[in-house]
């Protein structure tokens, strides 16, 4: 099985399961992504996924070529991957945990990337070295300088040299560094804060801010217009007010 897949509460954890391989992106991989993203979408009992890596070698060491080549060399298996481009390009709903338990480099530090937040190993490094292969990364690193100072971005894409955790945590590249055996209950603790929100206020904040990185401020509001009336009159939004009132726990109901 190359991707584990369990639930914890409102919490789906997907687990790249391929430790021999640094848990490297083989297109049988990226298919099981895409079914458990999109499942996870149309599921109302998934307020939050948590995405990590088995194994303590790596999170992810980007694509597998040789599984590539390999399935080039045969019949090529039809995936439906919906699901996973709609997550790699910042469009998955729910909030998205990353729980790097160890290395993320070329396509799985962008994997990581397209995460909303992030909990790092101490041990773990990050970077995007396509340039030492001859190639840029495709994958969503030349976006990077949307996450922080131009001059960084460039310095990682074009030395292909890696940082560590630490630097990583002070560039505003993840959210938690900590031991590795604390990695995935660090992410756990998260969610946890994330789930106890509302849910379609916790989904139309993240679309916002996204939409607010990608797309700017003044496309950002007129987005913000369309969505108030969504939230600000819906049963999750009255429940609050109730909830609050009566100094109790809200009954969300994501409507």
């Amino acid at each position: 099985m190359v991707l584990e897949r369990r639930r914890e509460g409102s919490v789906e954890i997907l687990t790249l399961n391929r430790p021999e391989q640094r848990n490297a992106l083989s297109p049988e991989m990226l298919g099981a992504l895409s079914t458990a993203f999109a499942e996870a979408k149309d599921d109302d009992g998934v307020r939050v996924v948590i995405l990590t890596g088995a194994g303590d070698r790596a999170f992810c060491a980007g694509m597998d070529l040789k599984a590539f080549v390999q399935q080039d060399g045969g019949e090529r298996q039809q995936v439906d991957m919906s699901g996973f481009t709609e997550f790699s390009r910042g469009r998955f709903p729910k909030p998205v945990i990353g729980a790097a338990n160890a290395t993320a480099v070329a396509g799985g530090f962008e994997l990581l990337m397209n995460c909303d937040l992030i909990v790092a190993s101490e041990q773990a490094r990050f970077g995007v070295p396509e340039v030492k292969r001859g190639l840029f990364p495709a994958g969503g690193g030349v976006m990077l300088p949307a996450r922080i100072p131009l001059a960084v971005a460039l310095e990682l894409g074009l030395t292909g040299e890696q940082i560590d955790a630490a630097r990583a945590y002070q560039l505003g590249l993840v959210n938690r560094v900590v031991p590795p055996d604390q990695v995935l209950p660090a992410a756990l603790e998260l969610a946890a804060k994330i789930s106890e929100n509302g849910p379609l206020g916790v989904q139309v904040t993240k679309q916002l801010m996204r939409s607010c990185m990608v797309n700017g401020i003044e496309a950002t509001y007129k987005l913000q217009e369309q969505l108030h009336e969504k939230v600000f009159k819906s049963e999750d939004a009255m429940e609050g007010a109730r909830a609050f009132a009566e100094k109790r726990t809200p009954v969300w109901k994501g409507r």
